[in-house]
């Protein structure tokens, strides 16, 4: 069994870059993709939803996390590659860095920004957390 990269994926341009790279650049090693659900951003959901969005949020999450999981399969396939999926939810920079020391990844590849509006500046400092506490190389794909 080869080594194991973890890529912190969320849908957003700069992720399927970094899944890209690291089917690129570890394509013996095994990858797996790692979505993160923060709830935070629910409450930012409902403040413009109201109750009814916050109400069904788990279940919009679900959906959410499966499709984007299930994209990061369809791309690891057209480049030839496969993938193991997880998400957990949580703080972001938390959650991958246990992801690190649970699946005992060797590297780490993610986008430097995520989404846009302010799940973009959610991710900026997720990458620059996970930078500065990872016990493994981190890549910052732009």
């Amino acid at each position: 069994m080869g080594d194991l990269a973890l890529v912190a994926y969320d849908g957003s341009p700069l992720a399927q870059r970094a899944l890209e790279y690291a089917l690129r650049k570890f394509p013996d090693d095994d990858l797996l993709v790692f979505y993160v659900v923060d709830p935070v951003y629910a409450v930012y959901e409902a403040e413009f939803g109201g109750p009814a969005q916050a109400k069904r949020w788990p279940d919009d999450v679900a959906d959410v996390s499966t499709r984007l999981l299930e994209e990061a399969k369809s791309t690891a396939a057209d480049h030839a590659g496969d993938v193991t999926t997880a998400s957990a939810t949580g703080k972001p920079e938390r959650k991958i860095l246990e992801a690190v020391d649970e699946y005992d990844a060797d590297a780490v590849v993610m986008g430097s920004h995520g989404r846009t509006g302010v799940s973009r500046l959610v991710m900026g400092s997720t990458a620059e957390a996970v930078m500065r506490h990872s016990p493994v190389p981190v890549t910052v794909v732009r």
